[in-house]
């Protein structure tokens, strides 16, 4: 599992996978939340704009990522 260390309150979940490069693009990311391939804390969520905080987990494809 890697780490993500998030300066601020949150971040979007399409961010956050850019951020990660686990997506080429945007729109990438977002058909990829709307597919239902991503899951958070375990869960599928089909929120583009879901907001990831501190103590939060991504998983997709695969990869698992802790947001500290």
């Amino acid at each position: 599992m890697q780490t993500f260390s998030l300066k601020g309150d949150y971040i979007q979940m399409i961010q956050l996978l850019k951020a990660l490069n686990w997506v080429e693009h945007g729109a990438m990311a977002q058909w990829a939340v709307e597919e239902g391939l991503v899951k958070y804390n375990g869960e599928v969520d089909l929120r583009k704009r879901l907001k990831v905080k501190k103590g939060d987990q991504v998983e997709f494809n695969g990869q698992l990522v802790k947001v500290v």
